[in-house]
């Protein structure tokens, strides 16, 4: 059995993992965004996708979440570790902070988000009260708290994020409203993915990289230029919590 990591923006690749193969796979639902990548993290036997493909070329709503997932499913995965960039709508979660999110609201639309859209597949209801796996948020949690320590890097244990459709960013009043609604960070792929796993019943957290203040929170205009900044110089801490988490004895 093997942990399962789904890279995102800033993600497409673990230079940390002792890859052994990369593998292109195909499901039912069609093919995965990239090919399986296969390898150990420690002594933890780790399957790598890059949420977006290797060279980044797919925007959320063309992400095939339903064949991602059900890749990682017919590995034997047993625990998915997602990776997501966000945007801070809490003025508390700013550039550089690393946010393990407990809930979800989700605006997006038109999207392949249930498997039970197959005939041969019987209508699953799940219970999607808590969508994260609170013993995975926990590692990570602890994880985020051992690494970030070093390099003073805030640390937040809860937050709601708002799944949006992308890829365009938000306009300042859509922020107002999910402020409104109680979402603290803003993201476009966190959705369909968590209620997927849940519904193959695979164990998933996040762990989300806030790279700008949600649009109409700053004075400045959003620059794609300092995102791209912050997820260079946070993506090694991302990597080692990851790695963290992973050699966790639960593991």
């Amino acid at each position: 059995m093997s942990i399962g990591i789904i890279g995102g923006s800033g993600l497409d690749s673990f230079s940390d993992l002792s890859v052994r193969e990369q593998r292109v796979v195909t499901t039912e639902w069609g093919e995965p965004s990239a090919p399986l990548c296969f390898g150990t993290l420690g002594n933890t036997e780790v399957v790598f996708l890059a949420r977006h493909g290797v060279d980044h070329r797919l925007p959320p709503h063309r992400v095939n979440y339903r064949a991602n997932i059900a890749a990682l499913r017919a590995e034997g995965v047993k625990a998915i570790y997602a990776v997501n960039v966000v945007g801070g709508i809490n003025g508390e979660m700013g550039p550089g902070d690393l946010v393990i999110p407990d809930q979800i609201i989700d605006y997006t639309f038109g999207r392949g988000h249930t498997y039970s859209d197959s005939p041969d597949q019987a209508l699953q209801h799940i219970d999607f009260t808590f969508p994260y796996d609170d013993s995975l948020r926990d590692r990570l949690l602890q994880a985020a708290i051992a690494c970030g320590a070093a390099c003073e890097t805030r640390i937040h244990a809860e937050a709601v994020y708002g799944a949006t459709q992308g890829p365009r960013l938000e306009t300042a009043a859509e922020i107002t409203r999910m402020a409104n609604d109680g979402c603290d960070i803003v993201g476009m792929t966190a959705m369909p993915e968590a209620a997927l796993a849940r519904e193959l019943q695979i164990p998933y957290a996040c762990l989300a990289l806030v790279v700008n203040m949600a649009a109409g929170l700053s004075e400045e205009r959003i620059s794609f230029g300092q995102m791209d900044t912050v997820m260079a110089n946070s993506m090694p801490l991302v990597r080692m919590v990851l790695t963290k988490a992973l050699a966790s004895p639960q593991h």
